[in-house]
């Protein structure tokens, strides 16, 4: 079986809630907005290029929080 994983065309609100664990890592990249109601419809990329943030950087802390969770 393949390891789960985040990727950057993933909806920030579909990531909060199958992964709780990634708020954090949302939270310390700066992008706090992901209950807001854009987080619906916004992806992971759209965000952190509208907040200014690394989304390649965002995706691997990510990743490597939902890996920790397993």
């Amino acid at each position: 079986m393949a390891k789960e994983k985040i990727t950057k065309e993933m909806s920030l609100a579909d990531v909060i809630q199958k992964y709780p664990e990634t708020f954090d890592v949302f939270a310390k990249h700066g992008l706090h907005c992901v209950g807001c109601a854009v987080a619906q419809f916004e992806d992971i990329e759209q965000g952190a290029m509208a907040h200014g943030i690394d989304v390649d950087r965002l995706i691997g802390d990510l990743n490597k929080a939902i890996q920790k969770k397993k």
